[in-house]
C-alpha cells in the first residue's frame, strides 16, 4: 500500500495541472447532473417491515382520495376569554379565516368545517379545522407557506387565538452558518498548528473540493432516489471534518519529510505513502461503519449512511491525489518559517504539553487507565435513562405556532388528542371486513385509556375500514404504549375469530415499531461493523490486542456521548448553552446513527495515533519507547485534527432541525471523549501495561495476512533519485519537541 501510494503521490506532484483539471471536470460533471435533477429532497421517514408502515401503506392504497402523502395542517381557533367559538361574531370570524386559508394556495384540496365535523371542544371555546393538500410537504412552495401564515394572522387580527400544526407549516430555513463557523475555527487551528497561511489553507481548499463534489452529487440524486433532506446535512458534516483532517495528516507528514532533507516531489510521494496509507485505512473503517447502517433496513438510515460513506471516499481520493498535486504548486510556502533546534537542556525545559502528558501517563499507566475508564463510565450513566421517540409538534419550540396549537388541542380535547391511533380492518370479502370492523369497534371502546372511538369508515369497495382511537394519555406516555399493545392483542384475536386482518398505526405505534426494529438490528449491526473493522485493524497493526482494545475504547466513547446527549437534550442540563428550547425524548434514529459514525471516527484516531507507535516499534524501538515516540510525533497533529472535527460538528448545534442539532452535539462530545480520553490516555496507558504483548500476532495468522506496509517500511529502503540538502526538522509552532 505504501509503495503504491508513494507512486500515486509522486505522479500527482509531477502531473499536478492534469490532476487539478481532472477534479475540476469531475466537479463540473456532477454539477451538470445536479442542475438537471428534478424534485426536492423528501422529509418523510418510512419503516418497511413494521406494522405501522403496513397500515400506512394500506391507507394509501385503499383510500387514495385521502392522499396519505399529502401535506396537512390543523388550524386551531379559540374564542376570547369568556366567549364561545359558536357565538355569531366568532363564528363569522372563523368562517372568514377558513375561507382565507382555502384561498391561500391552489394546492389545498379540502378545508374542514368544525361545526359540521363536530370538532368543537366540550366547553365550546375551541375548534379546529383539518386542512389537506394535494401535494406533499416537500413540494409546497414559499408562496404556499406565506399564504397560510397570512391567513392565520388575519384571524388573530379579528380577535381569535389562531395557531396551526402539521407538516404544511413553514420550515425554518437552514443557513450555512454552521459550515462557516466550522471552517473559520478550522482555519485558526490549522494556522496555529502549521504557522503558515499556505499550509493552513491547503486542507481547507481540498476539503471544499471534496464536499463540493459530494454535495452536488447528492443534490443530483435527491429527486430520482427520493433522498431525505437530512442526508446532505450528515454528508456535509462528515465531509468537511474528515476532508480537512485527512489533508492535514498528509501536509503535516510532507513538512516533516521536507525537514528531513527530501526534495519536494519525493517528500510529497513519501507523505502520501505513509500518512496516505493511514488515511486510506482510516477512511475504510469509517466507510464500513457508515455503509453498515444498511443492516438496520431503514431507508433513511441506509441513505444517510451510504451518502456519508460516499463523502468519506471522495475525501480519501482528494487527500491522496489532489493534496500532493497542490503541494507541487505551494512550493516552499507550505513549510512556513524555519528555525534551529534548541539545545537539549532547553528542550527539556520547554517540553510541550503533549510530551509532558504522555510522560505522566507512562509513569502511572494503571492509575490513569482506571481514572479515565471510571470518568467515562460516570458520564455514560444517564444513557441508562435513554428515551426514544419521533419528533412531533410537541417537541417544537414553545414560541412556535405548531407547539402552541399542540398545547391548545391538548388542553381542550385531552392529552391523547395529539396522538390518535388509526386502526385498519380489511379482508377480501367486504362482509368479513364489515363484521370484523364492528367487533373491533366494540372491543376498542372497552379498553382502558380510550377516550373516544370513531365509527368505522369504509372505502368504496367496502373491504377496508378505518377506526380512529383517541387515547386518554399523551402520545409518549407508557399508558398509550400499553394501549397500542392491547389493540394489537385484540387484532390477533379478531383474525383468529373472523379472519379479518387488523393493523394499528400512529405516532405511538411508530415509536414502538422503530424501537423494536432498532433493538433487533443493533446486535447484528455491531457484530458486522466491529467485526469487519477489527479485521481491518488486525491487517493494519498485525496485532490482536490493539484492535480489540480499540473496539472496547469505542464502546466507552459512544456510551459516554449518549449519556451526555441524554443529560442535555432529554434532561435539559446546560440546554441554554446549545440553544435548546424544548427537551424531550431522543430521536429514535440517533443511537444507531451515532454508533456508526462514532465508531468510524474512533478508528480514525486509532489509526493515526497508533500507526506512528507501531512505526517506531517496527523500526527497532522497545514497546514503551515506541508508545512515547509515536505519541510525540502524532499527538500534535491528532489534537489539531480532533479540534477541527469538534469545531465542525459543534457548528451544527445551531441548526433549527432537532436531529441535526442533537447529532452535531453528540458527535462533537464523542470526539472529545474518544480523541482526548480514550486515544490519548487509555490507549497509551493500556499499551504501556501490555508491553510487547500488544504487538504480538500468532504465527499462523501472520503467515496468512498480506503485508500492507502502512508504516512505510519498504519506503525506508527506497533511495530517491534526488535528495535535497538535509535541513533541521521543524513541525511548526506547536511541535511537541520544542
Amino acid at each position: 500500500m505504501a509503495t503504491f501510494l508513494h507512486k500515486i503521490g509522486g505522479a500527482a506532484f509531477k502531473w499536478r495541472w492534469l490532476v487539478v483539471l481532472l477534479w475540476a471536470l469531475v466537479l463540473g460533471a456532477v454539477g451538470i447532473g445536479a442542475s438537471n435533477s428534478s424534485g426536492p429532497a423528501s422529509t418523510s421517514i418510512t419503516l418497511p417491515g413494521t406494522e405501522a408502515q403496513r397500515a400506512f401503506d394500506l391507507l394509501g392504497e385503499k383510500f387514495p382520495a385521502a392522499n396519505a402523502d399529502g401535506a396537512t395542517a390543523r388550524v386551531v381557533l379559540r374564542a376570547p376569554d369568556g366567549e364561545k367559538i359558536s357565538s355569531p361574531e366568532n363564528k363569522a370570524a372563523l368562517e372568514a379565516i377558513l375561507a382565507d386559508v382555502k384561498g391561500s394556495s391552489t394546492r389545498i384540496g379540502q378545508v374542514g368545517d368544525p361545526f359540521a365535523a363536530k370538532t368543537v371542544s366540550a366547553d365550546g371555546t375551541t375548534a379546529y379545522a383539518q386542512v389537506t393538500y394535494t401535494a406533499s410537504d416537500s413540494e409546497l412552495t414559499d408562496g404556499d407557506h406565506t399564504g397560510l401564515d397570512k391567513a392565520l394572522e388575519s384571524g388573530r387580527d379579528q380577535g381569535l387565538t389562531v395557531e396551526a400544526a402539521g407538516n404544511a407549516q413553514t420550515v425554518p430555513e437552514e443557513s450555512h452558518t454552521a459550515e462557516v463557523i466550522g471552517f473559520a475555527l478550522a482555519a485558526v487551528i490549522l494556522l496555529i498548528t502549521f504557522g503558515s497561511l499556505t499550509a493552513a489553507g491547503l486542507p481547507l481548499l481540498t476539503a471544499l473540493v471534496g464536499v463540493g463534489v459530494s454535495m452536488v452529487a447528492i443534490t443530483a440524486l435527491s429527486g430520482p432516489l427520493d433522498l431525505n433532506s437530512n442526508v446532505s446535512a450528515l454528508a456535509t458534516m462528515l465531509g468537511i471534518a474528515v476532508g480537512i483532517d485527512y489533508a492535514l495528516f498528509i501536509v503535516s507528514r510532507y513538512r516533516s519529510e521536507r525537514a528531513d532533507g527530501y526534495d519536494a516531489r519525493e517528500a510529497a510521494a513519501r507523505a502520501n505513502g505513509t500518512a496516505g496509507s493511514a488515511v486510506v485505512f482510516a477512511g475504510l473503517t469509517v466507510v464500513i461503519a457508515l455503509a453498515g447502517l444498511a443492516v438496520v433496513n431503514l431507508p433513511i438510515l441506509t441513505a444517510m449512511g451510504l451518502a456519508a460513506a460516499g463523502a468519506v471516499v471522495i475525501a480519501v481520493l482528494v487527500a491522496t491525489t489532489l493534496v500532493p498535486a497542490l503541494l507541487g504548486f505551494a512550493g516552499e510556502r507550505v513549510r512556513g518559517r524555519t528555525r534551529k533546534k534548541a539545545a537539549p537542556a532547553s528542550d527539556t525545559a520547554k517540553r510541550g504539553l503533549g510530551q509532558r502528558w504522555i510522560s505522566y501517563v507512562l509513569r502511572k499507566p494503571a492509575q490513569m487507565l482506571l481514572l479515565a475508564v471510571v470518568a467515562l463510565g460516570v458520564v455514560a450513566l444517564p444513557a441508562t435513562q435513554l428515551e426514544l421517540g419521533l419528533p412531533d409538534d410537541g417537541s417544537k419550540a414553545a414560541s412556535s405556532t405548531q407547539r402552541k396549537a399542540y398545547d391548545m388541542l391538548s388542553e381542550s380535547f385531552g392529552p391523547g388528542f395529539n396522538g390518535p391511533l388509526t386502526v385498519t380492518v380489511d379482508d377480501q370479502d367486504p362482509a368479513v371486513a364489515r363484521g370484523g370492523a364492528e367487533d373491533m369497534g366494540k372491543s376498542l371502546a372497552g379498553l382502558p385509556d380510550v377516550a373516544a372511538v370513531t365509527p368505522a369508515a369504509f372505502n368504496e369497495s367496502g373491504d377496508t375500514a378505518i377506526i380512529t382511537v383517541v387515547p386518554k394519555s399523551a402520545p409518549g406516555s407508557d399508558a398509550t404504549k400499553s394501549l397500542v399493545n392491547d389493540i394489537r392483542v385484540l387484532a390477533g384475536d379478531l383474525q383468529s375469530d373472523t379472519g379479518a386482518r387488523s393493523l394499528v398505526t400512529g405516532t405511538t405505534a411508530l415509536n414502538i415499531d422503530i424501537s423494536d426494529k432498532f433493538s433487533a438490528a443493533i446486535v447484528p449491526y455491531l457484530a458486522l461493523v466491529v467485526g469487519l473493522a477489527v479485521l481491518v485493524l488486525i491487517l493494519v497493526f498485525r496485532s490482536i490486542l490493539v484492535p480489540v482494545k480499540a473496539a472496547l475504547g469505542f464502546l466507552l466513547s459512544v456510551l459516554a456521548s449518549l449519556g451526555a446527549l441524554v443529560a442535555v437534550f432529554q434532561w435539559g442540563w446546560l440546554k441554554d448553552l446549545v440553544g435548546l428550547e424544548q427537551t424531550g425524548p431522543i430521536m429514535s434514529l440517533m443511537p444507531v446513527l451515532m454508533v456508526g459514525i462514532v465508531f468510524g471516527l474512533a478508528m480514525d484516531y486509532q489509526v493515526f495515533l497508533v500507526t506512528r507507535m507501531r512505526e517506531a516499534y517496527v523500526h527497532g524501538a522497545d514497546a514503551r519507547t515506541a508508545v512515547e515516540t509515536g505519541f510525540k510525533h502524532s499527538a500534535t497533529v491528532v489534537t489539531a485534527a480532533a479540534l477541527i472535527m469538534i469545531s465542525v460538528f459543534a457548528g451544527f448545534v445551531g441548526s433549527h432541525d432537532a436531529m441535526i442539532k442533537s447529532l452535531g452535539f453528540g458527535l462533537a462530545i464523542a470526539v472529545v471523549f474518544d480523541a482526548f480520553v480514550v486515544r490519548m490516555t487509555i490507549v497509551p496507558a493500556a499499551l504501556a501495561l501490555l508491553g510487547k504483548r500488544a504487538w504480538a500476532l500468532p504465527a499462523w495468522i501472520d503467515r496468512i495476512l498480506p503485508n500492507v506496509d502502512i508504516e512505510g517500511e519498504k519506503l525506508a529502503k527506497h533511495t530517491p533519485t534526488t535528495h535535497a540538502v538535509r535541513e533541521p526538522s521543524y513541525a511548526g509552532p506547536t511541535d511537541l519537541n520544542h
